[in-house]
């Protein structure tokens, strides 16, 4: 973790030559701040327009935002990102191809299947393979804090398949996001070894992180960017 800017840094990014970063409430997405992380001008950050949709943009020579909840670029010397406050922020980098991006997972991006979105562009696009992707789940809401009605459930399972990211305990259902996410990228290819997972809920450490739910409303946004060096 940068203790400056109080920034976490996956390891699953460690050797390679690109940059991922996840904010706390210090920098949150204000692009000033995050642009010293990264060193870089702060209209070279690209954050699109997020509206809980499963659409990809391609960043290439046009900054301008665009309506989005997930952004993949081959470009150099920009920082792409996504705002959260509960939502998972996933930041993913195909080693091979030299290929960024990162995706805004709410529960409809994540029953949408957004995440596995991402890695089809990347697939199509940039021609990737699943097995070279690294993918790093930042901190999100977790299953010990978000109560959701069963409707949420069938959603995020319609797109996720069977597996250990959700719970039913006295009639009430609780679900993981990120490890919803998870799951995802594994049946889309990319190998469990090359995701790494926060594991920190951002409703239970409402000092350190912005959560939506925590707040009962209105509140700040922390985020997930990587740019490529």
């Amino acid at each position: 973790m940068d203790c400056e800017l109080n920034i976490i840094t996956p390891p699953v990014f460690n050797g390679f030559p690109v940059k991922g970063f996840f904010t706390t409430k210090a920098a949150g997405s204000d692009r000033n701040a995050v642009s010293k992380a990264f060193t870089l001008p702060p209209h070279n950050i690209y954050i699109p327009v997020q509206k809980h949709t499963d659409k990809i943009v391609i960043v290439e020579h046009d900054l301008d935002p665009k309506i989005a909840d997930g952004v993949i670029t081959g470009r150099k010397g920009i920082l792409i990102g996504v705002q959260v406050a509960d939502c998972a922020p996933i930041l993913l980098y195909d080693a091979r191809k030299r290929i960024a991006g990162a995706v805004h997972a709410g529960w409809r991006g994540t029953a949408a299947g957004i995440l596995r979105n991402a890695v089809t562009v990347m697939e199509y696009r940039f021609h990737s393979s699943p097995a070279d992707i690294l993918i790093a789940l930042g901190p999100g809401i977790r299953r010990c804090c978000y109560e959701v009605g069963y409707e949420v459930i069938e959603a995020v399972a319609r797109a996720t398949g069977e597996g250990d990211y959700w719970d039913e305990k006295g009639g009430k259902y609780r679900i993981d996001l990120p490890a919803a996410n998870a799951y995802q990228a594994v049946s889309s290819g990319v190998p469990p070894e090359n995701i790494w997972t926060s594991g920190e809920c951002t409703f239970c450490l409402p000092g350190k992180y912005y959560s939506y739910r925590f707040a009962k409303g209105s509140t700040g946004r922390q985020g997930g960017f990587i740019g490529i060096v």
